[in-house]
């Protein structure tokens, strides 16, 4: 599966558009991470299990989509875009979207 952020695929060309497909996930860490989190914030630096919160969350989001992609018969999702939304406290969730496309080389 073609996953690109753009709107074309270099060296493909688009044979049939299925619509915008996308995939979601919530994701929180656990009660100690958060606390731990909380002090970090106090002296600064990276917030390491939120940087790794999130990237399980996109991996995950991009998987649903693909998913989706493939259940309508696409071969590739282009225009792919994320949004996240913060929703309690130490919670967030990733939506990844985009076209559903068939593709073939040109």
């Amino acid at each position: 599966m073609l996953v690109s952020n753009l709107e074309t695929a270099p060296g493909h060309r688009i044979t049939g558009h299925l619509g915008i497909v996308q995939g979601s996930t919530v994701r929180a860490k656990h009660a100690g991470k958060d606390i731990l989190a909380g002090l970090k914030n106090i002296v600064g630096g990276e917030l390491k299990a939120y940087t790794d919160l999130m990237q399980e969350a996109r991996a995950e989001a991009v998987e649903r989509m693909t998913a989706e992609a493939r259940a309508v018969g696409a071969n590739a999702v282009l225009n792919v875009r994320f949004v996240t939304t913060s929703i309690t406290m130490g919670a967030a969730e990733i939506l990844a979207y985009g076209s559903a496309v068939t593709v073939e080389p040109t």
